[in-house]
C-alpha cells in the first residue's frame, strides 16, 4: 500500500517527505514537476518568432511552476572566481602549453590549471611506471606528442593546491574514470559525445577507455582515420573526444567514431538521458533564451535544464540581438554539481561546426604590455568590467584587478573616469580575450614577464635563497633568476652565505633569458656588472677588432672557451693567451675568470669565433696613447651620410669617422624643408656647415639650423643650467609639444617649458596645432627653479627681439636649401627634364601652348616635355583659353619632384616689368603659396618675389583665417631691388595691412589646397558622402571610402554611418569635385562651375608629418591586379542592365555584373537587397579598364572561370537541338546539352526553362572558349544528390553491348533515329530496330517522335575505332511498348520462318477465298514475332500495363495478367476493340480466359484451311453467342464490376454525377496507363460537374487531385491546387488532408511547414493542434509536442484546456513516451479530480501500456476520489472486472473488501 501512495498520491494531499529525502531536497520546491519540459522555452521562442511581441508569458493554470527545471537558474550571472572552484569540478578547457611532465590549460573564465603527467589515464599511468623501472626508454610517448596547443579537452578539478604565494593553483585531470564518473555501462546511448584515452592499439583499431566500467569502447581505424588534426596514428594515453556510434549486449560494448565533422554538428539530445549528475563540458546542446540580464543570459536546454552565459561568452557581434524565446546552440563550459550550475558558451569558436580555438590572439603576443587611453564600456559588478583598448580590441579587467589588492573596492568611481591605463596580464584562450589589470603596483613594475628582460641589462633584485648551486634572486613577485655558484662574485666563494643575506637589495646582469621556460640567469660578477665595453648578445655583435669582457667556462689543454651574454661563446686557442708561452693553461686561469678578449674571427651562422686574451691586452695599451677622438659642441664639421632612419640620418664626422646623429628636424629652419632635404639626402653624401648642439658620452648631436648654428657662433647660448638667467633670450627648437605646454630644448641638451600662457599673445585652445615639432623659435627665460634644475621660457612675440635682419636671412638661406634640392636632382637624375626645370626660375617667361581649359588650364611646351604646367582658375580669369592656343606665361613656382610648374597668364603678371627704388613702399598680392613660401607680385610693376609665409620665427597660424592665402594683399617694402642670393629677385620685407576688400564669390570659393588640413562641421551623413561644412562657410564632401582606414572597415558595415550630423571632424584635402553651384548664378554664366574640397578623414593620411602625395586614378587603377581582392563600397545600382556600380576611391570606380554579384539563383530576382548603398564590400578584381579609367569585379569570391568549379548562369536561349545556351560571369558562354539537365531524364527536357532564367551550372569543359556545361545535382553538390537514375556517359568505353540505356532523339532520317546518349556520343537505331511495324517511309516515325523525345533503347553493338553505338528501340528488347501506336493499323514486320509462312498463306488465300472475305481473315493471320505459340489474334499490351509494373504492383490488372501470363491473357485487356464483326466480339473477358487454347486451335485451323460448318454447328455457335449476350448483359448491370474502358466510366457517369467515387475510379483507371494529364483532366471535369452542395464529394476530389500533384506533379503545380481548393472548399479540411498526404509520402519538412501555417490561422481549432502534435510524436519528436501543448493551451479558450492535454497525453501513450504521458495526466488530475471522463480514459490507456503494479495504484486512486457514489460504484466495477480478467482469487477479494469498506462508509448512499 505505501508504495502505492508513493507512486500516486491521493488527489489533494502533499506527500510528506521522508527522513532521509528531506535533507536531500535541498531548494527542489520546484523541481518534483512530473508535468512539463520545455513546452515554455519553446513556446516563448514561437511565440517571439512568430509575433515578436513583448508581452509577458501567462503561466499555463495547470499548475504554480514556471516549468520544469531540474536546477534552478542563478540569481545574477557572473564569472567563475577561483574561490568557487572545488574539486570535482568538470571544466571544458584549451590546452595552452605542452612541457616534458605537465601541460598548462586554459580554463573558461581566464582560470588557468595544471595537468600533471601521472593525471592523464591509467593506461598511461602504468606504461610510465614500467617504463621507469626498465632501463629501456624508446617507446614512451612524451606529453608534447599527445598534446598540442589549441587542444580542447574536458577535465575535472582533481585537486586545489596553494602555490608558493600562497595562490591556488589548480590540478586538473583527465583521467575518463574521474570525468565520466557518473556514467554506467546501462546509461550509454547511441549518439553520446564522450571523451577518452587510448587504452591499447589493436589491429583493426584502438580500445578506448572511456572511463565506464564493465564497458568496452572500441574505435575501429576506419573511424579514426577521419582525424582532421592528428592524420598518424593514435597513441596510449591519446585524449580523444568521439561519439558513440553504437552500443551493443547491454552496454557492454560500444563502437565509437571520431569523424570531427560529425562531432562538431553533434548535439546532444535528451533522449540520451542526461541528467545533472552526469552532464559533461563540451556538449553541444539546442538552448533556448528564458531571460536576458545584462551580465549574461539564462539558458533553457535539453527539455528541463538552465544554464547561464557570462557575458563574455556572448558572441560580442550578437550581443545586442540576444532576445527572450530565440533559440541557440551552445556548448557547456562547466558544471559544478554542489550548487547546480551549468555554464554555457555561445562563443562562435566553441559552437560553430570546423571552426578551432587560437590558444594565442591574433594580433600577436601582447602580454605584459601597458595600454593607455582606455576606455571602460561596461562594469558587471559581480565580476570585473570590459576594457575597449585604443586598436579597438576588447579587453577584460577583474574585480580583484581594478583596484590594489590592500584598498577597498570602489566600483563606480572607476568606471567613472574617462581612460584608464592597464596592463595585460594574459590572454584566455577558451574566452578568446586579453586579461588586464588595473593595479598601480603592477602597471609601474619594470619587469611583468621573462620577455621583458634582455640579455645584457642590469638589474636589481632581491635575494630570495641560497642554494648549493647558485642563489634565486627575486626581480618581482613572478619573476625570480639564478645566479650560479660561479657568479657569484669575481672569485669563487667559500661561504657565500656570509656576503648575501636574504632580502638583500642586490644589482646584477642578465646572462641569458629562456622566457618559454621561465628561465633566467644572472651574474654578479663586478667586472661584468660595471663593463662598459659593447656586450655580445649574438654572434652578428662580435665583429672582428671588438673588445669584451667574458668569462671563463671551461679550460682545455688547447686553450679556453670563453663564454659571454645568452650562449655566445668562442675559444682562445693556446697561442692567444699571453704573450708569454702557456703550456699548461689550468694553473693559469680559473673557470669563473672574467677577462678582456677580442674577437679574431667570427662566422655567425656556424656560431663560431676566436678570441684573442694577448690582444686585447695589447690593443688596450695602444689605445690609450691614442687621444680620445671628440668632438666639440659649437665647433663647425663636416660629415658623410652612413644610413637613414625615420628621424634622422647617420653620420660620421669626416676625417675622424665619429658617429653623431643628424635628426630630420635639424636640417633646416624651415620645417617644410626638412623632409625635402631628407629625402633627397643619400647615404654616402657629404654634408657641410653642421655644427654639433649636444654630446653626452660617446652620442653628439649635429644641428643644420641656419639660426642655431648662429646662435652658437655668435655666443648666444647657456652651456649648463648654471649660466640660465631670467631675461636671458635663447635660440632653440620645438622638442615636445604637450596639452600644457611645449617643450623648448636648446643647445648643450637643456630644455625650458613654454606653458600655454605664454606660447603665443592670443588665447590658444589646443596646443598641438600652434608649433610644429622642430619649429625653430626664440624663447625668453622667465622663471628658474634651481632645486628641481627647471626653467620656464615665454615665446611670445611681444617678448622676444628678433635678431637684426633675421626674416630676409632666414628666407635667403630656405631659398639656397631648396636651390641644393634641386640641383642635387638635377645631379642624380641624367633625365633632361630636371636639368631643364633646375634652370628655371620665378619670374621666368615661357611660350606654352594650351591643352586643357576645364577650371583653370594646363599647357604644352616643346622645350619641356614631360613636365605639368598648369594655371589655377585664379590665373586665367579673364582670358578667353582655346585648346592649341599659343600664350606666354610668367612661371610662379617649379616643383621639381613633381616635375610641375605653376603659371600664371593675367596680363598685369605678364606685362612689362617696371623698375624698383630700394626702400619704396607698395602693395602687393599673394599669387601662389608654397608650404613655407608664398611668391607675391608687387603692385602693377609686373615683377615677382618670393617671401616666406612666417614673418617672424615664433609666428603661429592658430586658425586657417590667419594664414596667407591666394589673392590676399600684403603691404611690402623693399628692401634690395635685385638680391643674388634670391635668383635677382626683389628682396622685400611685408606686413599684412592691406585694406580688406570683397571678395568676389569666385574667389572665395577656391582657398583649399591639396593637403591642407581643415576643421568642419558634419552638414549631412549619405551612405556614400558626407557634407561637411568648412569653418569659411564652404561646403566640402568626403568620400565613403575616405571615412576609415581601410582595414578597420568591417565587411557589410556602412562607414559613413560611423559619423554623426552635427559633429566637428578634422579633415585633410585631397583632391576637389566640380560642381554646378546653383546659388549665386548671374545668367551670363549659366556653365558657371567651383571647385567642392574632397577630404578624407583617415587618421593616417592626416599626420602632417608623413609625406602625403595625390594619387591620380590612373596609378590607383594600376596598383590593382586582376584576381586581387580589394575593399570597395556600394555606390549606384544600376535595375535596367541589373549591374552593380562600387567604388574604391573618389575617382576611381568599378562595375560588377549580375552574375559576379550573386551565387544563389533565388538572389537573381532582388540583387540589390543584398548589396545597400555605402556598404563595404570584399571584391576580387576581374580587369582593369584603362579608357574609360574603371575596373570590372566580383564579389562571388572567385574572379575566372575554372574547370570542375559551379558558377551562375544565364540562359540566353533554347534550343531543341543543341540544348541550353548560357550566358556566363566574366564574358563567358556556354551550352548545356539536353543530357546535362538533370540525373534523371524527363519527357520534355526543355520545359521549365526560359529565357533570362538564372541557373547554378557546373563547368565541364572549355571548347574553343565556348564552355559545356552541367546541371546535374551530381555535379553540382555531389554529397547531397541521389544516385542518379541516368548517369553520365563521359566515353565510348562506359558502354557495354546489351545495357540498357535512355537517352533523347536527335534526328530522325533514312538511316534511321538517331539518339542523343551524352553531350559527344550519339548512337542509331536503324529503321528494323526501331519498330515492329512495317514502315514504309521514315516520315512516319519522325511524326511521332520530335527531336527530345525520350526513348529506351538496348546498345545492340559499339565499334570502338569509328565511335559507332548500335541501339535497337524494339519492345522484345527494351519492355517498353513500340514507339508507334497501334491506333495507326500498320502491318507488323514479320521475320525468318514467318515470313515464308505468310507468303505462302496469301498466296492460297487469293486462290481459294473470294473478294469479301479476304481482308478480316489477312488481319487475323499477322503473326508476332514474339510469340511462336501465340494466338492467331495479335492484341498488343496497352501501355498501362508495362507502366504499372513500375508504378503500383498492386493494381487488379496486372495481377490477373500475371496470372495467366500465356498467350489468352492479351484478350482480355483489349476488350472494348471489336476484332470480328457480329456477335462474337461481345465476348467477355473472363470468357476469353476461360475458353483459352480451345478458340485458339480453332483459329489456327481456321487460318490455314476454310471449313465449312454444320447446321448444327451453326446452331451451337448462336446459342453460345445468345449466352454471351446474356453473361455481357447481367455483368453491365452488375454494380460491384469494375469498368474497363473510358467508354464505361462514361456510361456510369451518366447515370450518377455526383458520386465522387466513381470519378475517383475514372482518375485511376488513366493513372494506371500514366495518362496523367487524362486523369487531370477527369478531376477537372468532376470539379465543374459535381453539384455546388455535395461540398464532401467535391472535397473528395480536391483531395484526389492533391494527391495525384503530390505523386506526378511539381511542388509548383500542387501549390496552385492547393490554392484553388481553399477557394472552394472550407479552408481547415483542405490544410489537413494536404498535411496527411505530406506525411504520408515522407515529406516531413513541407508537412511540418503547413502545420505551423495551421496553427497561426486556425489557431482557435483543437483539432489543429491534436494533429499537429499526432504528427510530431509519429516523427519522435516529443520535445517539440510538449512545445506546442504550451502554444496551444495559450491559443485555445481555456475551458478546451483540460481536454487538450487530456488528449496530448493520450497521444504521448499511443506514439511518445508513456512515461510522460502518465506524467501528464497525473498533472491534470491532480487539479481536475472530478473530471471521471478522463480517469476513465486514463484507466484504459494504463491498462493497455502500464504494469500490473501501476493499475492498481491507479484504481486505489480513483475509488478515493470524492465524486458522486453513482461514479464510484462505476469505478469498482471496473476495478473488478480487471482483477478477474488479470489478478487472483486473493486479489479480487480485496476490492470486494474495499467496496465493502466504501459501503459501509457512506451508508445509505452507497447502498441505494
Amino acid at each position: 500500500m505505501a508504495s502505492m501512495e508513493e507512486d500516486f498520491p491521493r488527489g489533494g494531499t502533499a506527500k510528506k517527505p521522508t527522513e532521509t529525502e528531506s535533507k536531500i531536497v535541498v531548494q527542489r520546491t520546484e523541481v518534483d514537476n512530473l508535468f512539463q519540459s520545455n513546452e515554455q522555452a519553446e513556446a516563448k521562442k514561437r511565440k517571439g518568432a512568430g509575433k515578436d511581441d513583448g508581452k509577458k508569458l501567462k503561466k499555463p493554470k495547470t499548475g504554480k511552476e514556471d516549468g520544469l527545471t531540474l536546477n534552478a537558474a542563478a540569481k545574477c550571472v557572473e564569472i567563475l572566481h577561483v574561490k568557487n572552484v572545488k574539486e570535482g569540478m568538470l571544466m571544458l578547457g584549451c590546452v595552452k602549453d605542452v612541457a616534458d611532465f605537465e601541460v598548462t590549460v586554459s580554463l573558461p573564465c581566464g582560470l588557468q590549471g595544471f595537468l600533471s603527467i601521472r593525471n592523464i589515464c591509467d593506461s598511461y599511468a602504468k606504461l610510465l611506471t614500467e617504463q621507469l623501472d626498465s632501463a629501456d626508454t624508446e617507446e614512451i610517448c612524451s606529453l608534447p606528442h599527445l598534446f598540442h596547443p589549441g587542444m580542447v579537452i574536458r577535465c575535472v578539478v582533481a585537486k586545489l593546491d596553494v602555490a608558493k604565494g600562497g595562490s591556488p593553483s589548480i590540478q586538473l585531470s583527465i583521467n575518463p574514470k574521474l570525468i565520466n564518473k557518473a556514467l554506467t555501462s546501462s546509461s550509454l546511448k547511441a549518439g553520446m559525445v564522450l571523451s577518452g584515452c587510448v587504452e591499447s592499439v589493436e589491429d583493426h583499431g584502438f580500445i578506448v577507455d572511456i572511463g565506464v566500467s564493465g564497458t568496452k569502447a572500441f574505435l575501429p581505424k576506419t573511424a579514426a582515420k577521419d582525424k582532421q588534426n592528428d592524420p598518424e596514428e593514435l597513441k596510449v594515453g591519446q585524449y580523444v573526444t568521439s561519439q558513440v556510434e553504437e552500443v551493443k549486449n547491454d552496454g557492454r560494448v560500444a563502437r565509437l567514431s571520431i569523424s570531427s565533422l560529425t562531432l562538431a554538428q553533434a548535439f546532444a539530445e535528451s533522449e540520451q538521458g542526461w541528467n545533472l549528475t552526469n552532464l559533461l563540458p563540451g556538449l553541444l546542446v539546442k538552448a533556448t533564451i528564458k531571460k536576458v540580464t545584462k551580465h549574461g543570459l539564462i539558458l533553457g536546454f535539453l527539455s528541463s535544464f538552465s544554464g547561464h552565459v557570462d557575458f563574455l561568452h556572448m558572441e560580442p557581434e550578437q550581443a545586442s540581438n540576444y532576445t527572450e524565446g530565440a533559440e541557440v546552440q551552445a556548448r557547456v563550459l562547466y558544471v559544478e554539481l554542489s550548487t547546480r550550475l551549468v555554464a554555457l558558451s555561445l562563443r562562435s569558436y566553441l559552437v560553430q561546426a570546423g571552426s578551432k580555438v587560437d590558444p594565442t590572439p591574433a594580433a600577436g603576443d601582447r602580454i605584459g604590455e601597458v595600454v593607455k587611453d582606455c576606455k571602460m564600456t561596461t562594469m558587471h559588478h559581480m565580476s570585473g568590467a570590459m576594457l575597449e583598448l585604443p586598436d579597438k580590441t576588447m579587453a577584460f579587467v577583474h574585480r580583484n584587478h581594478m583596484k590594489e589588492s590592500s584598498e577597498p573596492s570602489n566600483e563606480n568611481r572607476v568606471l567613472a573616469m574617462p581612460e584608464h591605463t592597464c596592463r595585460i596580464l594574459d590572454f584566455s584562450a577558451m574566452d578568446q580575450i586579453h586579461f588586464v589589470s588595473l593595479r598601480k603596483s603592477i602597471i609601474e613594475r619594470p619587469f611583468f614577464r621573462y620577455h621583458d628582460l634582455q640579455a645584457g641589462q642590469v638589474v636589481e633584485g632581491t635575494v630570495s635563497v641560497l642554494l648549493n648551486h647558485g642563489m634565486v634572486v627575486h626581480l618581482s613577485d613572478h619573476i625570480k633568476g639564478l645566479v650560479p655558484r660561479t657568479h657569484l662574485s669575481d672569485i669563487i666563494l667559500k661561504n657565500p652565505e656570509k656576503k648575501y643575506v636574504e632580502g638583500m637589495r642586490i644589482k646584477c646582469r642578465v646572462l641569458s633569458v629562456e622566457p618559454e621556460n621561465k628561465k633566467l640567469y644572472l651574474t654578479r660578477k663586478k667586472a661584468l656588472v660595471e663593463s662598459t665595453l659593447p656586450l655580445f648578445l649574438s654572434y652578428a655583435d662580435a665583429h672582428p677588432g671588438r673588445v669584451s669582457h667574458g668569462y671563463i667556462v671551461c679550460i682545455k689543454n688547447f686553450g679556453c672557451i670563453v663564454r659571454f651574454y645568452n650562449s655566445v661563446k668562442g675559444l682562445v686557442p693556446l697561442s692567444e693567451l699571453s704573450s708569454e708561452p702557456i703550456i699548461s693553461p689550468e694553473e693559469v686561469f680559473y673557470v669563473g675568470q672574467v677577462l678582456k678578449a677580442k674577437v679574431l674571427q667570427c662566422d655567425p651562422d656556424k656560431a663560431k669565433m676566436l678570441l684573442s686574451f694577448k690582444a686585447a691586452v695589447e690593443g688596450d695599451t695602444e689605445e690609450s696613447a691614442k687621444p680620445q677622438v671628440d668632438c666639440e659642441v659649437g665647433k663647425r664639421v663636416e660629415a658623410r651620410v652612413l644610413k637613414k632612419s625615420v628621424n634622422g640620418l647617420e653620420v660620421a664626422i669626416l676625417p675622424d669617422e665619429i658617429r653623431a646623429v643628424l635628426p630630420t628636424m635639424h636640417l633646416s629652419d624651415h620645417v617644410s624643408n626638412c623632409p625635402l632635404l631628407w629625402e633627397n639626402l643619400q647615404e654616402g653624401d657629404n654634408i657641410s656647415n653642421l655644427m654639433c648642439y649636444s654630446k653626452n658620452k660617446q652620442n653628439f648631436a649635429l644641428t643644420k639650423k641656419p639660426t642655431v648654428r648662429w646662435s652658437l657662433e655668435e655666443g648666444v647660448v647657456a652651456k649648463d643650467f648654471s649660466e640660465v638667467t631670467v631675461g636671458m633670450q635663447l635660440i632653440g627648437w620645438i622638442k615636445n609639444i604637450m596639452s600644457y605646454g611645449v617643450f623648448v630644448e636648446f643647445p648643450y641638451g637643456l630644455v625650458g617649458l613654454a606653458p600655454k600662457s605664454a606660447m603665443t599673445d592670443k588665447f590658444i585652445q589646443d596646443t598641438t596645432n600652434a608649433f610644429q615639432l622642430g619649429q625653430t623659435v626664440i624663447a625668453k627665460v622667465t622663471n628658474l627653479d634651481e632645486e628641481k634644475r627647471r626653467f620656464l621660457v615665454t615665446l611670445k612675440i611681444s617678448e622676444v627681439i628678433s635678431p637684426e635682419g633675421d626674416a630676409q636671412t632666414r628666407l635667403i638661406n630656405g631659398l639656397q636649401e631648396k636651390r641644393a634640392v634641386t640641383e642635387m636632382l638635377a645631379m642624380r637624375d641624367v633625365s633632361d627634364l630636371h636639368q631643364q626645370l633646375a634652370a628655371l626660375c620665378v619670374g621666368q617667361k615661357l611660350k606654352l601652348t594650351v591643352d586643357t581649359t576645364d577650371s583653370g588650364a594646363t599647357f604644352k611646351s616643346d622645350d619641356l616635355a614631360g613636365a605639368t604646367i598648369l594655371a589655377t582658375k585664379q590665373h586665367v580669369m579673364g582670358v578667353n583659353l582655346s585648346p592649341g592656343q599659343k600664350v606666354t606665361a610668367v612661371i610662379l613656382h617649379i616643383d621639381i619632384l613633381s616635375t610641375c610648374i605653376h603659371v600664371s597668364i593675367l596680363s598685369k603678371l605678364v606685362g612689362k616689368k617696371k623698375s624698383l627704388t630700394e626702400g619704396s613702399k607698395c602693395t602687393a598680392m599673394v599669387q601662389h603659396i608654397d608650404k613655407d613660401f608664398a611668391v607675391i607680385s608687387l603692385h602693377d610693376t609686373a615683377q615677382l618675389t618670393v617671401i616666406q609665409t612666417r614673418s617672424h620665427l615664433n609666428e603661429i597660424f592658430l586658425s586657417e583665417s590667419h594664414k596667407l592665402k591666394t589673392g590676399m594683399s600684403l603691404s611690402v617694402e623693399v628692401i634690395e631691388a635685385s638680391c643674388q642670393e634670391v635668383q635677382g629677385l626683389p628682396l622685400v620685407s611685408w606686413q599684412r595691412s592691406a585694406p580688406k576688400r570683397p571678395r568676389t564669390t569666385s574667389e572665395n570659393q577656391k582657398g583649399h589646397q591639396f593637403g591642407d588640413i581643415v576643421q568642419g562641421k558634419v552638414k549631412t551623413v549619405k551612405p556614400t558622402s558626407i557634407q561637411v561644412t568648412l569653418e569659411d562657410g564652404s561646403t566640402a564632401s568626403v568620400h565613403v571610402s575616405e571615412v576609415k582606414e581601410v582595414k578597420d572597415v568591417l565587411l557589410g558595415s556602412f562607414p559613413t554611418s560611423s559619423v554623426k550630423v552635427g559633429s566637428v571632424v578634422t579633415a585633410r584635402v585631397i583632391g576637389g569635385r566640380e560642381a554646378s553651384s546653383h546659388k549665386f548664378l548671374p545668367f551670363s554664366h549659366p556653365k558657371f562651375t567651383y571647385n567642392i574640397p574632397e577630404l578624407t578623414l583617415i587618421p593616417s593620411k592626416l599626420d602632417e608629418s608623413k609625406d602625403f602625395k595625390p594619387v591620380t586614378a590612373k596609378e590607383k587603377l594600376n596598383s590593382c591586379k586582376v584576381g586581387e581582392e580589394i575593399t570597395c563600397f556600394v555606390s549606384k545600382f544600376h535595375p535596367e542592365r541589373k549591374s552593380l556600380e562600387v567604388t574604391i576611391d573618389p575617382s576611381v570606380t568599378g562595375t560588377v555584373e549580375l552574375l559576379a554579384m550573386i551565387t544563389d539563383p533565388k538572389d537573381g530576382g532582388h540583387p540589390e537587397k543584398l548589396y545597400k548603398l555605402g556598404q563595404a564590400v570584399r571584391g576580387k578584381v576581374v580587369e582593369v579598364i584603362s579608357k574609360p579609367q574603371r575596373f570590372v569585379l566580383s564579389l562571388t569570391g572567385v574572379h575566372k572561370l575554372e574547370e570542375g568549379s559551379v558558377t551562375l548562369g544565364m540562359v540566353t536561349n533554347v534550343q531543341p537541338q543543341v540544348g541550353l545556351q548560357v550566358k556566363l560571369p566574366f564574358g563567358g558562354t556556354g551550352t548545356v546539352a539536353v543530357t546535362d539537365l538533370a540525373d534523371a531524364y524527363r519527357p520534355n527536357p526543355l520545359d521549365g526553362y526560359s529565357k533570362d532564367q538564372l541557373i547554378r551550372c557546373f563547368l565541364l569543359v572549355s571548347e574553343n572558349g565556348k564552355w559545356q556545361l552541367s546541371l546535374r545535382p551530381s555535379r553540382l553538390n555531389p554529397q547531397q544528390a541521389k544516385p542518379a537514375k541516368d548517369p553520365e556517359v563521359l566515353s565510348i568505353d562506359k558502354l557495354k553491348a546489351g545495357q540498357l540505356i535512355r537517352g533523347f532523339v536527335k534526328s530522325v532520317g533514312e538511316q534511321g533515329v538517331f539518339i542523343r546518349l551524352s553531350r559527344s556520343i550519339t548512337g542509331r537505331a536503324q529503321l528494323q530496330q526501331s519498330t515492329q511495324y512495317f514502315v514504309s517511309n521514315h516520315k512516319v516515325l519522325s511524326d511521332h517522335l520530335p527531336p527530345n523525345t525520350l526513348l529506351t533503347t538496348k546498345i545492340l553493338r559499339i565499334d570502338k575505332e569509328e565511335g559507332l553505338v548500335n541501339l535497337s528501340l524494339l519492345p522484345a528488347d527494351t519492355g517498353k511498348p513500340d514507339i508507334l501506336p497501334e491506333s495507326l493499323a500498320l502491318p507488323l514486320r514479320l521475320t525468318g520462318k514467318e515470313k515464308k509462312k505468310h507468303d505462302d498463306q496469301q498466296k492460297m488465300k487469293k486462290r481459294t477465298l473470294p473478294e469479301s472475305e479476304q481482308v478480316p481473315k489477312k488481319k487475323k493471320t499477322k503473326k508476332s514475332k514474339t510469340d511462336d505459340n501465340d494466338s492467331g489474334v495479335e492484341v498488343y499490351f496497352r501501355e498501362e500495363e508495362d507502366k504499372e509494373d513500375e508504378e503500383d504492383p498492386k493494381s487488379e490488372s496486372v495481377k490477373q495478367v500475371t496470372q495467366s501470363s500465356a498467350g489468352p491473357s492479351r484478350l482480355q485487356v483489349a476488350a472494348g476493340f471489336s476484332w470480328d464483326v457480329g456477335l462474337s466480339a461481345l465476348k467477355p473477358a473472363s470468357a476469353a480466359v476461360q475458353e483459352g487454347d480451345s478458340s485458339d486451335g480453332e483459329d489456327q485451323d481456321g487460318s490455314s484451311k476454310p471449313k465449312k460448318k454444320s447446321r448444327h454447328e451453326l446452331e451451337e455457335e448462336k446459342k453460345a453467342a445468345e449466352k454471351a449476350l446474356v453473361q455481357r448483359e447481367t455483368q453491365l448491370m452488375d454494380p460491384n464490376l469494375r469498368p474497363e474502358d473510358a467508354a464505361a466510366f462514361e456510361r456510369l457517369l451518366l447515370a450518377s454525377p455526383n458520386s465522387s467515387l466513381l470519378w475517383l475510379q475514372y482518375m485511376a483507371h488513366h493513372l494506371q496507363a500514366t495518362q496523367i494529364e487524362q486523369a487531370r483532366a477527369v478531376a477537372e471535369r468532376a470539379l465543374k460537374t459535381i453539384s455546388f452542395r455535395e461540398e464532401q464529394e467535391k472535397l473528395n476530389v480536391w483531395v484526389a487531385l492533391l494527391n495525384l500533384e503530390n505523386m506526378y506533379g511539381t511542388e509548383e503545380s500542387l501549390k496552385k491546387v492547393f490554392e484553388r481548393a481553399l477557394q472552394f472548399c472550407e479552408p481547415m479540411p483542405v490544410y489537413q488532408q494536404l498535411a496527411d498526404i505530406y506525411a504520408k509520402s515522407d515529406k516531413i519538412k513541407e508537412a511540418e511547414g503547413l502545420y505551423k501555417t495551421m496553427v497561426k490561422r486556425f489557431r482557435q481549432t483543437k483539432a489543429v493542434w491534436l494533429s499537429y502534435g499526432t504528427f510530431l510524436l509519429q516523427q519522435g519528436q516529443s520535445d517539440a509536442a510538449s512545445a506546442l501543448l504550451q502554444r496551444a493551451l495559450k491559443s485555445l479558450p481555456s475551458k478546451e484546456s483540460v481536454d487538450v492535454i487530456g488528449k496530448f497525453a493520450q497521444l504521448e501513450f499511443r506514439y511518445g513516451d508513456a512515461e510522460k504521458g502518465r506524467a501528464m495526466f497525473d498533472k491534470v488530475l491532480t487539479s481536475y479530480p472530478k473530471r471521471t471522463d478522463l480517469w476513465s480514459v486514463f484507466i484504459d490507456l494504463m491498462v493497455k501500456h502500464g504494469s500490473q503494479k501501476d493499475v492498481r495504484a491507479l484504481f486505489d486512486r480513483v475509488i478515493h476520489l470524492s465524486v458522486s457514489v453513482k461514479k464510484i460504484k462505476f469505478f469498482f466495477k471496473r476495478y473488478l472486472e480487471y482483477e478477474k480478467k488479470h489478478g487472483t482469487p486473493q486479489s479480487i477479494q480485496a476490492v470486494k473488501e474495499k467496496a465493502m469498506e466504501f459501503v459501509e462508509a457512506k451508508g445509505t448512499d452507497a447502498a441505494n
